[in-house]
């Protein structure tokens, strides 16, 4: 029987053979015409990563000051529910009319983006005066995060304003320690801008979606928050949801414990991301590995205050089953219909409580 070490190494050559990439996508502004796309997408970004040059703005090191910018990603018509279409080569514009493009990219000051921010929230309808914040995961760069919350907010059909919180992933497969530290390092400017979404900028609410590493981020954030006193920031936070969380399991139980509030989990049995993470955590399950068969995980973390969505049966559209929240059609079209719905998740544990089947069924 092969050692654990020979399974790491082993796993190990099999992702970096698929991962290999050469330079990091980039932010490259394009000559977009109306009439190739089905619009645009505009993202408020603040960020714990260090600002460099265009068109990459911002690495993957760490800043102790966050930074803000305003991104435009125009959407192709030839675009597909679930698909993410961007060009072959990451330095590349791309062509408007297939992929998702920049049309403008703009660094901002604090009082700048609060300003604009505050003018996006006000010009829409009274029902439609929320802010979905998107906090993504492990090995991902700036540029493509930011595509793949365009496609996550026009998928969704989302019609508040988008924010993209992104910390210094340096996108490198082996950089996962630093990755993990990163996470840890982003917490406290992760608090303080939810803390200025709920106070300062006239939201009526606000929802957090979070992938991968990044719910280990989030869920961290809001255990400090509660522990502070106020982890409902004023009653505005309400859906909080986690797609293939790489947190330990044991872990999560605990913050669970500290949080107090209901949060939404979306798991996949065969997210060979999450075995590959889980051989970095000591053969510790992973929390977004687990599955509806794993009967009486799913009914303590119910009982916890976690709704868990099965996603094992669906087909991802990556080559890992990591990113299936975005890339299938159903499942994005779900996050739609919560985000849509009203007093759903907000509140103390207890509030708006679901069984997990029912949750799922009522999203079908």
């Amino acid at each position: 029987m092969p050692s654990l070490r020979s399974f790491v190494v082993v796993s190990l050559v099999s992702l970096v053979l698929a991962a290999c990439g050469g330079p990091p996508r980039v932010l490259v502004v394009s000559g977009a015409k109306s009439e190739d796309t089905a619009g645009t997408v505009r993202i408020f970004v603040a960020t714990s990563r260090a600002s460099t040059k265009q068109p990459e703005y911002f690495s993957g090191e760490r800043s102790p000051a966050v930074a803000f910018a305003r991104l435009d990603i125009s959407v192709p018509r030839a675009h597909q529910v679930g698909q993410l279409e961007l060009p072959g080569s990451v330095t590349s514009a791309g062509d408007p009319a297939s992929h998702f493009t920049v049309s403008g990219v703009e660094r901002l000051t604090e009082l700048e983006i609060l300003k604009q921010v505050r003018a996006e929230i006000a010009r829409r309808p009274q029902a439609d005066r929320e802010v979905l914040v998107f906090v993504h995961g492990y090995n991902t760069n700036f540029a493509d995060a930011a595509f793949r919350f365009a496609q996550i907010v026009t998928d969704s059909g989302f019609k508040g304003v988008p924010v993209l919180f992104t910390w210094p992933s340096r996108a490198q497969l082996f950089a996962y320690p630093y990755d993990r530290d990163s996470a840890d390092f982003s917490r406290d400017a992760l608090e303080t801008g939810l803390r200025v979404i709920a106070r300062d900028l006239g939201a009526n609410r606000f929802d957090i979606l979070a992938h991968s590493m990044g719910t280990l981020l989030t869920v961290e954030t809001l255990r400090q928050a509660a522990i502070r006193g106020d982890g409902s920031f004023g009653g505005k936070l309400r859906n909080v949801m986690l797609a293939a969380p790489d947190i330990d399991l044991d872990v999560f139980k605990t913050q669970l414990a500290a949080i107090k509030r209901p949060v939404t989990v979306f798991v996949s049995s065969d997210d060979r991301a999450l075995d590959f993470s889980r051989q970095f955590a000591g053969d510790k399950a992973r929390l977004g590995a687990i599955s509806e068969k794993d009967t009486e995980i799913v009914a303590d973390l119910s009982r916890a205050g976690a709704r868990i969505i099965d996603l094992s049966k669906d087909r991802g559209g990556d080559d890992y089953n990591h990113g299936k929240f975005a890339t299938t059609p159903r499942v994005v079209q779900m996050i739609g219909k919560r985000l849509s719905a009203d007093g759903i998740d907000g509140g103390t544990l207890g509030a708006g409580r679901t069984e997990p089947q029912d949750f799922a069924a009522r999203d079908k």
